[in-house]
């Protein structure tokens, strides 16, 4: 039987954040096993790409300054674009809501954000209808980056530090023994291991299961519409989110023209289907219409519209770390958050692996533990 030191089972910007984070702190035995022919096919490549620092908790807070910092500085081009994030309230309560959390991240070191009224809002997004706007909160530093292009560095960096990667090799089960990981059944084999992260996103729970593990992970289909403007984007537009619906909108990368928009359909239930319903069309233009003429006034992409899936947890933030089995780790669970917070997950499973415990950031409230302890954490605007 051959063997690996170190199995991180799902070759998407998550498992290649881990092994790149593992092989930059020496781990040499690092092998990565993604089930597709290609990278990039499962939820990363579904991603539209946001970073923001405007969250409620701590700890999401946290994890994003601490990837928007790498992204800024990395290495490779992880195509961060600070074109911001506009979030705007309907009610009183809603902007309440957004006061506090602009408070909140301030003290813990988010720059650049700021509470801003209706007329501000009107100037930052030209041609939006404000009328029903009560006000929001902008980040300036938070934008967008490049899904792709960050899979990429992560893959390229973790291969030149003596990382391998295997394409088209899907893992079947989780071998344990002795209350430790042995090692994971492919169809080509078993191959023993002393440590497995699974970083497999919405298909998570049925392997966590053959470890005995129950893994609160469950898979929920989110689709983006692509369209083209008949007239010239607003300029400078940043994402545009009312906190109410989740309804959001960006313009597109290089594109004076085209643009994303989605929210989160409440009909929809969890499943595995990644196929596009065109019937969605109907409902966000039924949003886009209240909202700003310029996005009614598009057409279709339909060859770039998507469907991906969330991997969503009971109280939507992200699983880390270790478990009772030994040697077998999760990262799992982001609820749309993953690609954004891939660096500060990378680095805290690296650690969390190879010294016990995450160093650069306590991220035990992201234990699975606090799901049997009832400590779950709370974030409201979650899209």
């Amino acid at each position: 039987m051959r063997s690996a030191d170190i199995i991180i089972i799902g070759g998407g910007v998550v498992g290649a954040s881990v092994a790149y984070h593992l092989t930059q702190r020496g781990a040499k035995d690092v092998l990565i096993l993604e089930r597709e022919s290609q990278q990039g096919r499962g939820s990363t490549g579904k991603a539209t790409g946001g970073i923001r620092a405007q969250f409620e908790t701590e700890i999401n807070i946290r994890m994003s300054l601490h990837s928007i910092d790498f992204f800024k500085n990395w290495e490779f081009d992880s195509g961060y674009e600070p074109r911001g994030y506009l979030f705007f309230a309907t009610t009183d309560e809603q902007f309440d809501y957004l006061d506090r959390n602009v408070d909140r991240q301030r003290q813990l070191g988010v720059t650049g954000v700021e509470v801003v009224d209706r007329a501000a809002v009107g100037e930052i997004v030209p041609g939006m209808i404000c009328e029903d706007i009560v006000g929001g909160s902008f980040g300036a530093n938070d934008g967008f980056i490049d899904p792709l292009a960050v899979l990429e560095g992560f893959t390229k960096g973790a291969i030149r530090s003596g990382a391998a990667i295997e394409l088209g090799q899907e893992v079947r089960s989780i071998n344990v023994g002795g209350g430790k990981v042995r090692s994971v059944g492919t169809d080509a084999g078993d191959i023993a291991c002393g440590a497995i992260v699974l970083c497999s996103g919405a298909w998570a729970a049925e392997l966590a299961r053959a470890a005995g593990i129950d893994l609160p992970v469950e898979p929920l289909k989110r689709q983006i519409v692509w369209a083209r403007s008949k007239t010239e984007l607003p300029p400078a537009l940043p994402m545009v989110i009312d906190i109410g619906s989740g309804f959001h909108f960006r313009p597109a990368k290089n594109s004076k023209t085209e643009m994303l928009f989605a929210y989160p359909d409440p009909t929809e239930r969890p499943s595995f289907s990644t196929d596009f319903d065109e019937a969605f069309f109907g409902k966000i233009y039924d949003r886009a219409k209240h909202r700003a003429p310029f996005l009614c006034d598009s057409e279709i992409v339909k060859k770039k519209c998507r469907a991906g899936l969330y991997e969503n947890t009971p109280d939507h933030h992200a699983i880390l770390g270790g478990c009772h089995v030994e040697g077998l780790y999760f990262a799992n669970g982001f609820s749309g958050h993953g690609v954004m917070h891939s660096p500060a997950t990378g680095r805290a499973l690296s650690e969390i692996i190879l010294d016990g415990n995450a160093r650069f950031l306590d991220v035990s409230c992201l234990s699975i533990e606090r799901f049997s302890k009832g400590h779950l954490l709370h974030e409201t605007a979650f899209i």
